[in-house]
């Protein structure tokens, strides 16, 4: 991994870790891995678009998890934490209604949420919700 990108990917690791008060439990190459107090697992994928995964074992996880998810999507994202936290809570529950993962959007931020069981390398944790930035939402690009 390039050294800018080593730089951007610690800046971005200790602006999850402000904004969420996780903790830096492991960092290897584009990514890291946190703890944090409501969740089980809580990762960070520093590779273009940038996104973090947070997850519990819970099926109906605690109104704190859905807190850190909007903690979270402001962090990696820039998003309202409030609205985040709403988001997730409302796919989450969509989510478990239709007994698959759903999608959603607002502002600068994307999710997806799922509850399972699942089959892959997070077949522990019941919920899932991933945030990644809105593509194009950047100021920088805008032709005036």
């Amino acid at each position: 991994m390039p050294a800018h990108a080593a730089d951007a990917c610690d800046a971005l690791a200790a602006k999850v870790i402000r904004e969420t008060g996780a903790s830096l439990a492991g960092r290897a190459g584009p990514f890291a891995v946190f703890r944090a107090e409501d969740a089980e697992r809580m990762s960070l994928d520093c590779r273009a678009p940038a996104r973090i995964t947070v997850a519990s074992r819970d099926r109906e996880p605690s109104q704190a998890y859905f807190i850190l998810v909007g903690r979270a999507a402001r962090a990696v994202a820039g998003a309202d934490p409030a609205a985040a936290e709403v988001l997730a809570l409302n796919l989450h529950q969509a989510s478990l209604l239709a007994d698959a993962p759903r999608r959603g959007g607002f502002g600068k931020a994307l999710m997806l949420c799922e509850t399972g069981p699942r089959a892959d390398a997070l077949r522990d944790d019941l919920t899932v919700c991933r945030i990644a930035p809105r593509p194009g939402r950047s100021r920088s690009r805008h032709v005036g």
